[in-house]
């Protein structure tokens, strides 16, 4: 066991964990930051998708000793000022989610996409959210969301 710092959603937080926990674990089971899903355990689904240093990392493959120090983003630190992200209100507005299990690693993913690109293609679209499974396939509404996320931050909205 060990004292890991982390900053999780803006916030600095100790954990006391053994160094090979997941993250995901930690997240889940020590901080009950449950938006991040457990899917596959093997990274494959994406539903355990958070932003790790700014970059969309699936938290399943990363042990907390390796994360330590690091700038952690889960969906529920996507919010701004009370407010859904442009993203989480595009998914809400395209109804770009049925069951809603994978809905936190594809808004995560696709968030992270809009930070590189702030106006994607059809085809940029579905090449960043490919490793993230959806399995009631509501896809196409998951891509028309995208550009929609991206619509409403290049107007600056935050609704």
């Amino acid at each position: 066991m060990g004292d890991f710092v982390l900053n999780v959603n803006g916030s600095d937080v100790r954990v006391n964990a053994s160094p090979e926990e997941t993250l995901l674990s930690v997240l889940r089971n020590r901080l009950y930051l449950t938006g991040t899903k457990y899917g596959c355990g093997e990274g494959q689904c994406g539903a355990c998708t958070v932003l790790l240093n700014g970059n969309a990392t699936r938290s399943c493959l990363v042990a907390i000793g390796s994360a330590a120090k690091s700038k952690v983003v889960t969906v529920e630190g996507l919010e701004q000022n009370g407010n859904l992200s442009p993203v989480q209100q595009a998914f809400l507005d395209q109804g770009a989610f049925q069951c809603g299990y994978c809905t936190s690693g594809m808004v995560v993913q696709a968030t992270s996409l809009l930070r590189e690109k702030n106006d994607p293609s059809e085809e940029q679209i579905v090449q960043a959210m490919e490793g993230n499974i959806c399995r009631c396939g509501t896809y196409p509404r998951i891509v028309e969301a995208v550009k929609l996320a991206a619509r409403l931050q290049s107007k600056g909205a935050s609704r």
